[in-house]
């Protein structure tokens, strides 16, 4: 019995690792860090999400700043943990979710990296998209990954129209 305990725990751990190593294969570079972000929250419907996986694109004190209007018609921000994202975004997984990158201008130094990302979302893969924006992202780099420290976004449905020169392939 102690043997198929032992086998079992080296097994969930020999798990835990591989998939600990695919998560920071996800954060190497920029451009595979925003990749694994758009991965990470697109999917099917019903279809669960890595949020594992999502958290560790983060730094602890990363934040999620969606732009909006409230009932008056006013621009707002809520800043958002991972956590709280999770349980609002979560509901969207009923219906299906598609994000993808569109463009991208990056500018770099040292630690800090910027990221202009426009996207477009879609409920099913192959439909017309249902919204466009610009995503912000700042990452911060520690000379062994890189870590998001706040994805900043406004979305086309809010009243503005995005720029030719960010709807321009890379």
């Amino acid at each position: 019995m102690r043997i198929i305990v032992t086998l079992i725990a080296s097994l969930l751990a020999f798990s835990n690792i591989a998939q600990t190593k695919n998560y920071v294969n996800g954060t190497k570079t920029v451009e595979s860090t925003i990749t694994t972000l758009y991965e990470v929250i697109s999917g099917g419907p019903g279809v669960e999400r890595d949020w594992a996986r999502f958290k560790n694109l983060f730094k602890p004190e990363g934040r999620l700043i969606p732009t909006r209007k409230d009932d008056q018609g006013n621009l707002i921000i809520k800043a958002l943990s991972p956590d709280e994202y999770i349980e609002i975004f979560t509901p969207r997984i009923v219906t299906g979710f598609f994000e993808r990158e569109l463009h991208r201008t990056v500018e770099e130094f040292g630690t800090v990296v910027h990221e202009f990302s426009t996207y477009e979302t879609r409920d099913k893969q192959d439909w017309p998209a249902t919204n466009r924006g610009i995503n912000s992202i700042q990452l911060f780099n520690d000379n062994n990954r890189n870590y998001i420290v706040s994805v900043y976004w406004c979305a086309e449905n809010i009243g503005f129209e995005l720029p030719k020169k960010c709807l321009t392939k890379n």
